[in-house]
């Protein structure tokens, strides 16, 4: 079966190169039982490769069974996947079998890997290593004859230091890693998808599919398309049901492309980091860089103002410090101008005084860090919902199982 049949019979739209090459890694590594790791951002269509390598694998007439790793309360993780024996825990009625034994000779798909409790990460370790798991509960080992494929849109170095997820437990997983391009990087394959959609939401609502004009098409090519696929596919539905021209123009595809104009703004590439920062993380990184900067000239000021104070005049101390007042600190920085004001009404050294100043000055700025920041970020979400998580959480963009372990983490009521 060539690439072409295969892409058929999955559905797979596009004839972009790197979308070309994780294919075709997937076909080679299907026959295999090796572990796979899929990455790429949210909404590149993930879920599809785990389906190709278990349909050409021996383990085709096995089970398959995905697994969003994120939706699953962390309370209950793992007995979905490992089982419990009855009365294990509270509500614990019957013995249950988890997905790691209903699976056996088959596979699964760990979708949201990264979203795993550290806890769930040993007992996954465990069955990668020796094909053993054991129920909640129990003491009892149980055999199993998986295949283990995951995906996430993480960093997933960035996860791994600052210890979200497990290292030994990321080399085991990604024996072979699959990247799957983000839509903006599929530019050719952009217009083949939208015609794809549009022909599938006529059928489905009974209806002639829309059609871009040459204006849209490019304008369709050059948006940035953060939601990737799901997106493209959203805006495709959007146009088809609410749109009663089927010739679709420039005019009217950006009503439906939000923040059009900033897509053509440069952008960094090969950017990671983009992929699990938000703008509000890079905010604070902005700031925190500004004031680690500020905080770092102002040492060598002090540093060069010991050494030499004793072949400078009390004019040229005043002459430094007034530049240096004019040009780091336009808007007025209090320490800096009260040193300043001193050395002009008095006309006398202030080099200890500033140091001294400067020093409890810093000491308070060190107090400061993101921790603080989110820890103050997830308490004022939580008012403002009234201690509802799932609204916290939709409001802070992070899942609720990621904030219910963030409350615990910084002790919130």
């Amino acid at each position: 079966m060539d690439t072409q049949q295969i892409k058929q019979r999955f559905g797979i739209i596009g004839n972009s190169t790197a979308l070309n090459q994780a294919l075709n890694v997937a076909v080679q590594v299907a026959p295999t039982d090796i572990s796979v790791l899929i990455t790429g951002e949210s909404g590149t269509g993930k879920e599809v490769m785990p389906k190709v390598i278990h349909q050409l694998s021996a383990r085709k007439h096995g089970a398959y069974i995905a697994v969003n790793c994120g939706a699953i309360p962390e309370g209950t993780i793992d007995s979905e996947l490992f089982g419990h024996e009855k009365g294990s825990f509270t509500g614990a009625h019957d013995q249950r079998k988890g997905y790691f034994e209903v699976a056996d000779k088959g596979t699964i798909f760990l979708d949201e890997v990264a979203e795993l409790p550290l806890t769930t990460q040993v007992r996954l370790l465990r069955v990668l290593e020796t094909g053993e798991f054991i129920r909640v509960g129990s003491s009892k080992p149980i055999k199993t004859d998986v295949r283990i494929i995951a995906a996430t849109n993480e960093n997933m170095p960035q996860a791994i230091s600052t210890g979200k997820f497990r290292e030994d437990l990321f080399y085991r997983l990604s024996t072979v890693p699959i990247n799957l391009p983000p839509l903006r990087q599929r530019k050719d394959d952009i217009h083949l998808l939208f015609r794809k959609f549009a022909a599938d939401f006529a059928e489905k609502y009974r209806m002639p599919p829309v059609k871009l004009s040459d204006s849209a098409v490019v304008m369709l090519s050059n948006y940035n398309w953060p939601g990737n696929i799901r997106q493209l596919k959203n805006v495709t539905e959007q146009i088809s049901v609410v749109e009663n021209a089927r010739d679709i123009d420039g005019e009217i595809l950006n009503h439906y492309l939000p923040d059009y104009a900033k897509t053509n703004l440069p952008v960094l590439a090969n950017d990671q980091s983009s992929t699990s920062l938000n703008e509000r993380d890079l905010l604070y990184k902005v700031l925190f860089d500004m004031r680690n900067d500020l905080t770092e000239l102002k040492k060598l000021v002090i540093k060069v103002m010991k050494g030499d104070q004793q072949d400078l005049s009390t004019e040229d101390r005043s002459a430094i410090i007034e530049k240096l007042y004019k040009d780091i600190s336009p808007s007025g920085n209090k320490l800096l101008e009260d040193s300043y004001s001193s050395v002009k009404e008095e006309q006398a050294p202030i080099v200890a005084d500033f140091d001294n100043d400067f020093e409890e000055h810093i000491e308070v700025e060190e107090s400061l860090s993101l921790e603080d920041r989110e820890k103050e970020l997830i308490q004022k979400a939580l008012e403002k919902h009234r201690g509802k998580r799932k609204y916290a959480a939709q409001d802070l963009g992070i899942s609720e199982r990621t904030l219910y372990r963030k409350i615990k983490e910084y002790d919130l009521k």
